[in-house]
Formats: structure tokens, C-alpha cells, sequence
């Protein structure tokens, strides 16, 4: 897929229908791309989404502030959680870099509680070096 592909929009928008498709019981996989001190919506899979999310606001915006993963087993346990979809019920934020500066951040939630596990959190930081190096980050 990204082999040959160095387009940005594209690598993330089948990344995103990849895991959407892949991982069971997740409700929403995609990413939220650094813009101006913020995290814009990009290429995703599931309901429509909040567009725009400040840096320490919420689990997307606390992984993007600390620069690190954050798996969160239940959601209405996280204080200052966005709810974008009300059915989801946990959560699994990776950062991405590119020429060692936070890029974009990969967003997956479940409506399950206690969805994901560190295993998942390694695979998906693992799948996130692989985008890092597969894209071009000019957009």
C-alpha cells in the first residue's frame, strides 16, 4: 500500500480504512493532523467527528500535549473527555512524527470497555513508524 505511495492524504485514508476494517469491535479509526498549535481532523473511518481539538483537551489532545501513547480503558473515567460519539467507550491514542516533530496523532476508540491492551498500543505505534517513514507530511 504505501510501498510505492508517498502522498500523505492517501497513505492516512487507507491506514485508517485498513484498521477500521481489521480491528474487531472499534467504532472509529483515523487521524487528527497538527495544524497551528491544534489537531485538525484528517482521513478517518466511522461517524462524523469533532474537527478541531486543542493540545491538552481531551485524550487526542493530552496525547498530542505529552507527545506519548495513551490507552484509556474507560472514557467517562478520563476527565475532560470529548465525546464525539457517545457509544464509545474506550480509547487508544499514538503519536506520529516526521523529521522528529509530533505530525498527527492516530485516534481509535471502541464501544467497548477495556478494548485495547499494551499489546494493541505497540502494535499501533509499530504501524505508526511505518506511516512516518511511507509519507511525505506535505500537506
Amino acid at each position: 500500500m504505501t510501498r510505492t505511495e508517498r502522498d500523505t492524504i492517501a497513505n492516512l485514508a487507507n491506514a485508517s480504512a485498513l484498521l477500521y476494517m481489521s480491528l474487531s469491535d472499534i467504532n472509529w479509526a483515523g487521524f487528527y493532523l497538527v495544524r497551528e498549535g491544534q489537531l485538525v481532523l484528517g482521513p478517518f473511518q466511522g461517524k462524523p467527528a469533532c474537527i478541531r481539538i486543542d493540545f491538552g483537551k481531551g485524550v487526542c489532545g493530552n496525547a498530542a500535549a505529552g507527545d506519548a501513547a495513551i490507552l484509556v480503558p474507560d472514557v467517562h473515567a478520563f476527565p475532560g473527555h470529548i465525546a464525539c460519539d457517545a457509544a464509545s467507550r474506550s480509547e487508544i491514542v499514538v503519536p506520529v512524527h516526521h523529521a522528529g516533530r509530533l505530525t498527527a496523532v492516530l485516534d481509535i476508540d471502541s464501544p467497548l470497555r477495556g478494548r485495547f491492551a499494551r499489546e494493541d498500543q505497540e502494535g499501533l505505534e509499530r504501524f505508526c513508524s511505518v506511516l512516518e517513514d511511507a509519507c511525505d507530511w506535505r500537506i
